[in-house]
């Protein structure tokens, strides 16, 4: 049991060790699917793995990426020349990474929420995942934000959820990646931001304790606090960066080694510009970054499915994973 644990705490803390993040390239296939077709692309699942292939194996990717984190189809995938996708990940000395949830569903009576699936039989999933290489695990519950949700039944549930699947998670040597997301999508104000991510906060972890999850082997991956993108007064980087440290200071335990901030569909510019105001105030754990659309879509939109630009796609895929690692150590 010792040298289990020793492995869950020594990979969280590889996992967000300076100056790298972690790479989100993890859609599901729907969603996928409808990125490449707004390039061009013609939705397949060689195109899938072609776009998620092109991401892998940019040369210098583990300089500034230290895990990468996949959906089913993509872990189960090989490349072009023929190497599983986590022999790849280990060749490109990233740890490769599985989403196991399978979606969110709409809540029974809560009109406009949403509770996470996934729990049945991702005990056996685990097993399989652990055995064929995955080092970590992530599980994104969503949460409308506006100034009556979450609800409090809304919270519970996903909060039951990432507990149960984080210890599933620990059992089977995987690091777990928890994921409470306060979606910005609405017209909320900073200080709404603010109060409820505290809230989740606290409902998440106490979740975890209760469920034995050592805290000390997670990554936690939560929102900025941030206005939502229809509020009519957006705060400035410092005042946003300053509200995601304090709330998270105090509200997250100190055990957990690192948090690795998701960019919930921020500009690429202004998610980088977040982190790096972040990362000049004083914290006591690690803040990294493991965000999606905020480093692949440059890739996705100068690659467009064209063989001829894939390394202009892996070029613009460099520069925002570096641009993020250099706002870690600034």
């Amino acid at each position: 049991m010792h040298e289990h644990t020793e492995r869950l705490h020594s990979t969280a803390q590889a996992m967000v060790a300076p100056p790298r993040g972690i790479l989100a390239a993890d859609e599901s296939p729907g969603t996928m699917n409808k990125r490449l077709e707004k390039v061009g692309v013609e939705p397949t699942p060689e195109a899938r793995r072609d776009y998620r292939e092109m991401l892998l194996t940019t040369p210098g990717l583990s300089e500034s990426a230290s895990g990468i984190i996949l959906a089913d189809e993509t872990f189960n995938q090989e490349l072009s020349d023929g190497r599983t996708v986590p022999e790849a990940c280990k060749d490109a000395g990233v740890l490769p990474g599985i989403k196991v949830d399978t979606g969110a569903k709409p809540l029974a009576f809560s009109p406009g929420e949403t509770v996470t699936e996934g729990l049945d039989g991702l005990r056996d999933r685990f097993t399989d995942y652990a055995k064929r290489g995955a080092a970590f695990a992530k599980w994104r519950a969503a949460l409308a934000l506006d100034a009556e949700l979450p609800s409090e039944r809304a919270v519970l549930v996903n909060a039951h959820a990432l507990g149960r699947y984080a210890a599933l998670s620990q059992e089977a040597g995987i690091v777990p990646i928890v994921e409470p997301e306060l979606l910005m999508d609405g017209d909320h104000d900073l200080d709404r931001c603010a109060e409820a991510t505290a809230y989740v906060l606290d409902v998440v972890f106490m979740s975890l304790v209760a469920q034995g999850v050592d805290l000390a082997g997670i990554v936690l991956k939560p929102n900025m606090i941030v206005a939502g993108a229809k509020c009519a007064t957006q705060p400035s980087v410092e005042e946003a960066a300053a509200a995601t440290v304090r709330v998270l200071s105090e509200h997250v335990p100190k055990e957990v080694p690192g948090i690795a901030f998701l960019s919930g569909g921020q500009p690429p510019e202004q998610a980088t510009a977040h982190l790096a105001a972040m990362a000049s105030l004083s914290a006591p754990w690690e803040l990294s970054f493991s965000f999606g659309r905020a480093l692949v879509d440059p890739a996705l939109k100068v690659w467009a499915g064209d063989p001829d630009r894939w390394k202009d796609g892996q070029a613009a895929l460099d520069v925002r994973v570096r641009a993020n690692a250099a706002a870690r150590a600034s």
